[in-house]
């Protein structure tokens, strides 16, 4: 079994407790820079997704808007096939 030193209670010979004390500056600096750094780091994180999604977005609007041309125009040639013409359905009597 290994030995545990007991807890050590600061307590005042009145029966109250001393204020906790605060950490040194430069730790509170440390802490302070290291966040800084963890929310920097993100920001980066989130820029390059961010981008990365521009350019997925710049790299698929003329494909998307080809095919809807092409769609378009496979529409279009279908109604001509059923009606004829594209104003409208062929008078097969009329000259």
């Amino acid at each position: 079994m290994s030995h545990r030193d007991p807890p050590i209670i600061d307590m005042r010979p009145d029966g109250s407790f001393p204020p906790p004390q605060t950490a040194p500056l430069m730790a509170r600096i440390v802490a302070i820079a290291v966040t800084v750094a963890v929310v920097a780091g993100g920001l980066v994180i989130l820029a390059a997704l961010l981008w990365l999604l521009v350019w997925a977005i710049a790299i698929l609007l003329p494909v998307a808007v080809i095919a809807a041309v092409v769609a378009w125009g496979a529409y279009k040639y279908q109604v001509w096939r059923a009606r004829g013409s594209f104003r409208g359905p062929r008078d097969l009597f009329r000259t």
